[in-house]
């Protein structure tokens, strides 16, 4: 039995809103037709999705099972018709993203050595859509920073780096040749994700402040709103009048991957990867920093 996508996206719908009503409303159908649509797909799986009663509509076990796994299918699917109606048009073009800090010229250089006819453009992504433009095809390989939600990519390390503690201008360290984890005990932290993503051992309380990329990650700072770190490479394109960065060796290094969606069978993006694992140690000496393999990538 075949998963029916239009079924699937009609399920998202639902689980999303927990309403039929205003599920329909979203799909522009009639309520009648979505009910028996999500019937159906109960019966193709054999197992309800959906607990309904007099208090509302609740996800099953198995409901909360394919909510987890519909996302990663239908933006494999979105990202299949992306790849076809490039095709369709002749051209041969490769995606390539990167996180704030890390330069992908040493890799497209050398790609263009092997693929002359490929067009190879480049974005750049923040960390809270960097596997979203992996699985829908709006990006076909990228440079990421950990963590990364990994389901339904293939994620390759390349290399760590040391990390910098982020202070306003006029903050106590400020302009101190290194400082410890210790020395920040208690300050708030600005940063991107919850705080079990917080590179320290020791927790921060949170600022308060979600800051989505390095930019406002120094306007947040600059104005005395707390602390953060960023990977040193980041350092090296970021400035700011208002703000000190400072070595804190003793912080966790951050951790720079290739990512890949796991559905993508391509040769070229294969090729790109190859180039991106070979010129590892070019790419982290554009950041002037001190590089640790991961995952035995070749030197260069």
């Amino acid at each position: 039995m075949d998963l029916d996508l239009r079924k699937l996206r009609y399920f998202v719908a639902v689980a999303d809103r927990l309403h039929f009503g205003r599920a329909a409303e979203e799909l522009h159908i009639a309520q009648p037709v979505l009910s028996r649509q999500i019937r159906a797909l109960e019966h193709d799986l054999g197992a309800p999705l959906f607990t309904r009663d007099s208090h509302g509509v609740t996800l099953t076990d198995a409901g909360r099972q394919l909510l987890t796994d519909a996302g990663p299918l239908l933006a494999s699917a979105h990202a299949v018709r992306r790849r076809v109606t490039v095709a369709a048009r002749g051209s041969r073009r490769l995606m390539v993203g990167f996180r704030a800090g890390i330069t992908a010229t040493p890799a497209v250089r050398r790609f263009a050595v092997r693929h002359p006819d490929v067009l190879v453009d480049v974005q750049r992504i923040e960390w809270d859509d960097q596997a979203a433009m992996l699985l829908d095809g709006r990006i076909d390989v990228a440079y990421v920073r950990l963590p990364i939600d990994e389901a339904g990519l293939r994620v390759i390390p390349l290399y760590a780096e040391p990390r910098v503690a982020v202070l306003p201008a006029g903050h106590r360290l400020a302009g101190k040749e290194q400082i410890t984890e210790a020395d920040l005990a208690g300050e708030p932290l600005v940063w991107h994700a919850d705080a079990s993503t917080q590179p320290t051992r020791r927790p921060h309380p949170n600022a308060g402040y979600r800051a989505r990329g390095v930019d406002e990650t120094l306007e947040h700072v600059a104005a005395g709103r707390g602390i953060s770190f960023l990977a040193r490479s980041a350092t090296v394109f970021y400035t700011h009048p208002e703000v000190s960065y400072v070595p804190i060796p003793d912080l966790a290094p951050d951790q720079v991957h290739l990512a890949v969606a796991a559905s993508l069978t391509s040769p070229v993006v294969d090729d790109f990867v190859t180039a991106a694992r070979e010129t590892a140690g070019v790419t982290a000496e554009c950041g002037n920093y001190e590089m640790w393999q991961l995952g035995g990538a070749p030197e260069n």
